[in-house]
């Protein structure tokens, strides 16, 4: 089973940076797919960025470009380095991680989220 936490969420000025951390316990975080989601009071967790455990990224239309996602198998961590922060960025940003095999196997992991505030 996969425990992760969230941390480096705060506040910070239009046009600044952040970056977030995932630390990841157990021994098999190499074959899971990290992700990061965002989710605003009222709206739906939506997507932020992927990335599988090859190393194939993935980013929302709206961040891409700002934000890099990264891993770092042997440390058991993921991170989202967000540059050029926008106001619609705020939200309480979720790691995840997710694993699919075979035909039935599946399963998912989440961390608490941690906030982040962009103010203009």
């Amino acid at each position: 089973q996969v425990q992760l936490v969230e941390s480096g969420g705060g506040v910070v000025q239009a046009g600044g940076s952040l970056r977030l951390s995932c630390a990841a316990s157990g021994r098999i975080f190499s074959v899971y797919t990290m992700g990061w989601y965002r989710q605003v009071p009222g709206k739906e967790r939506e997507l932020v960025a992927t990335i599988s455990a090859g190393g194939t990224t993935v980013y929302a239309d709206s961040v891409k470009g700002r934000f890099t996602i990264s891993r770092d198998n042997a440390k058991n961590t993921a991170h989202l380095q967000m540059n050029n922060l926008k106001p619609e960025d705020t939200a309480v940003y979720y790691c995840k991680a997710e694993r699919r095999s075979g035909i039935t196997g599946y399963a998912e992991y989440w961390g608490q989220g941690t906030q982040v505030t962009v103010s203009s």
